[in-house]
């Protein structure tokens, strides 16, 4: 008990009786070294998290080029005089010459039942959590 209260009044000296300038630099170092640090992580982790919207944002750009492409493909097939040719003669019923249509009966009763699903179904069971897991880490 004695000894803690020693050093509690030796510890009230020192901060009355005031610091040495080399202790003053020393915390002043040791002050300046943490707030530097701070400043890098909070500035890295800012960078991070503007490289993952920039990336973000990057891919959604992909996605609508890659959409204006194919739809900027569906109207040249769509303006084509195959597709038109095509739409005209499937709404019209008509043939070129050369070719034939053909007339097909509806099928029987027999034919529809050859080849009916059979009553075998296949279940699918969702894997445990830790399957999924596995999975995941290992590839197993």
């Amino acid at each position: 008990m004695n000894n803690l209260k020693t050093k509690i009044r030796r510890i009230k000296y020192k901060l009355t009786h005031g610091l040495s300038l080399s202790q003053v630099l020393v915390l002043l170092f040791v002050a300046t070294c943490l707030f530097w640090t701070y400043r890098a992580i909070t500035s890295l982790s800012r960078n991070w998290q503007l490289e993952q919207n920039l990336i973000s944002k990057q891919r959604e750009a992909k996605l609508l080029e890659l959409e204006v492409e194919t739809l900027a493909l569906e109207n040249q097939y769509y303006a084509s005089e195959e597709y038109q040719e095509l739409a005209a003669r499937g709404k019209s019923n008509k043939i070129l010459p050369g070719e034939s249509l053909v007339y097909l009966p509806k099928n029987s009763d027999a034919a529809r039942s050859k080849h009916k699903e059979s009553d075998t179904t296949i279940t699918y069971s969702e894997p445990s959590n830790f399957r999924q897991w596995l999975s995941f880490l290992f590839g197993v």
